[in-house]
């Protein structure tokens, strides 16, 4: 269960400790990888929605990888693949605004172009 810690809440690691043993000791556990000037902390097979990449559906890449992270620690670099799955529209956001007594109305609104984005592999 899950205690109240000053303002957030604390949960205790799951059964089995936080690392978790996958059978292969020479790739990274996870990486930080920069992609349209964000940073995003990836594990490998996972998929992660991103702003539009100008490249094709199902081409494969490799992102700029900051840092590596596994069972040995922290190390600068190491490579990264990726795939590009597909390209979406993301929710539609409406903006409204007006100034009282003028009769000034504006409504805009778009819907953000994104990418998604699998992690291939991590490790050299």
């Amino acid at each position: 269960m899950a205690e109240r810690r000053g303002y957030r809440y604390h949960f205790p690691p799951r059964a089995g400790g936080a690392l978790v043993e996958r059978g292969r000791e020479s790739m990274a556990d996870y990486a930080v990888i920069a992609l349209g000037g964000k940073q995003y902390r990836v594990r490998e097979g996972e998929r992660l929605v991103v702003d539009r990449l100008r490249l094709d559906e199902g081409a494969s890449f490799a992102p700029d990888t900051l840092v590596t992270g596994g069972p040995d620690g922290l190390t600068d670099g190491g490579a990264v693949s990726a795939v590009v799955e597909e390209h979406l529209l993301g929710k539609k956001i409406q903006v409204f605004t007006y100034k009282p007594k003028r009769n000034e109305r504006r409504r805009r609104g778009h819907r953000s172009r994104l990418t998604r984005v699998r992690i291939e592999s991590i490790g050299s």
